[in-house]
């Protein structure tokens, strides 16, 4: 299937709630991960992504939306208060064999939750801070949320795929591309051996569930294509 039918595909089936699948590449982590839009995830959606995932359930964010609630990338932040608590300098990842810096942000619960991990739970975290990115502010970021909590947030770079081509720039694109609040759910996929899922048991388990699989150099190549400029990208 070309290219550009497979992310239109994809664009229907995120638009109804559904998953897609999207590598990253065999010369990154060369992990697949399930995505959903954040705005139609619920409590089944938690348990597809635990039972046929089995990896970390992460939000994954677009730039301009961390910017306005003024969440950090946890990196930063580490560096940040290296001063008065040293050995958070020494933890700072800057030895990731697949990346120059983490996306990870801070976890968080929605203040409605009990523990913040059961489906129920999580999904309620994930949804609310979907819904809330569209128009809500600082101030109703903290009343909706706690941190620590059951739910990591991931922040993509501000240039998208420009700067960096990870999994939460790849999701967060497919959103953007499908005129969806740019916020993911995403969760990386194990296999029975408990390594990350192979390719080829991925697509498999993508063709049994008639989801669209997806290679992270499609994408690119669809928004480059339909877009003409990366400086677009915060025009979609």
């Amino acid at each position: 299937m070309d290219p550009g039918e497979k992310v239109r595909r994809a664009i229907s089936d995120l638009r109804k709630g559904k998953f897609v699948l999207v590598h990253d590449g065999i010369d990154r982590e060369n992990e697949v991960d399930l995505i959903i839009s954040a705005q139609f995830v619920d409590k089944d959606s938690i348990k597809i992504m635990r039972k046929d995932g089995g990896g970390l359930i992460v939000l994954m964010i677009a730039w301009e939306i961390a910017d306005r609630f003024n969440l950090p990338y946890l990196a930063d932040l580490y560096q940040r208060i290296s001063d008065r608590y040293p050995i958070l300098g020494e933890l700072i990842p800057s030895d990731l064999p697949y990346d120059t810096k983490s996306s990870f942000s801070i976890s968080i619960n929605h203040r409605r939750t009990f523990t913040g991990i059961s489906d129920e739970d999580r999904s309620l975290t994930a949804r609310r801070f979907a819904e809330l990115s569209e128009n809500g502010s600082v101030d109703d970021f903290c009343r909706e949320f706690r941190s620590p909590g059951h739910v990591p947030i991931c922040i993509a770079r501000k240039g998208l795929l420009k700067e960096r081509k990870g999994h939460t720039e790849y999701a967060v694109t497919l959103m953007k591309l499908s005129e969806l609040v740019p916020v993911a759910l995403g969760c990386e996929m194990i296999g029975e051996d408990g390594k990350s899922m192979s390719e080829e048991d991925a697509r498999a388990y993508a063709e049994r569930n008639g989801l669209i699989f997806l290679e992270g150099y499609e994408i690119e190549e669809v928004f480059d294509r339909w877009l003409g400029s990366w400086q677009l990208v915060h025009s979609i």
